[in-house]
């Protein structure tokens, strides 16, 4: 191996790795979003009158659509899509299967939230009828559950991320 070839495997090798280590931050960061929602937020709007519960959830639904938010839910599955185009340059495919798994729980998360979360989340913004009882009930039991599905979705590729980075540069 020349030194440019060692220089440039280097370089590769390290911005994989700060990918790998972006995609388990960034993972994590909104794995720790839906666990809050589902350990805290929603048991807490549970208890509030149906008017309330409405508001209350439309204001979070406004107000989380912010760049830190952002970040962590487009920056997980960018970061994590990244590692694995690095690491698939790389000679270490053990770390290139771990990060695809991750990836495609990632996306699996993404497509929960987009298709399931966020068309919800629309609908409840739809306030005109008056009848708050009636759009809760449509919202919250499927929201929940979506919810649930892609906290685990996150933890999973959390897990599986961590241990790629366990399993980096060990072959």
């Amino acid at each position: 191996m020349t030194a440019t070839t060692a220089t440039a495997t280097s370089t590769t090798s390290g911005f994989a790795t700060g990918s790998l280590i972006g995609a388990t931050v960034t993972t994590g960061l909104l794995a720790g979003v839906f666990y809050a929602y589902a350990s805290s937020v929603m048991l807490a709007l549970r208890q509030l009158d149906d008017r309330t519960f409405v508001d209350v959830m439309n204001r979070i639904n406004t107000v989380i659509v912010n760049p830190v938010f952002m970040l962590s839910f487009l920056g997980s599955v960018a970061f994590t899509g990244l590692a694995a185009v690095l690491y698939w340059r790389t000679d270490q495919r053990t770390v290139l299967w771990w990060v695809l798994l991750a990836l495609a729980l990632n996306v699996i998360s993404f497509l929960i939230t987009s298709g399931g979360n966020v068309p919800l989340n629309n609908a409840l913004a739809d306030t005109s009828s008056g009848d708050f009882a009636a759009l809760r009930h449509q919202f919250e039991g499927p929201w929940i559950t979506l919810n649930i599905l892609r906290a685990l979705a996150n933890t999973g590729a959390l897990g599986v991320l961590a241990w790629a980075l366990r399993t980096t540069n060990k072959g």
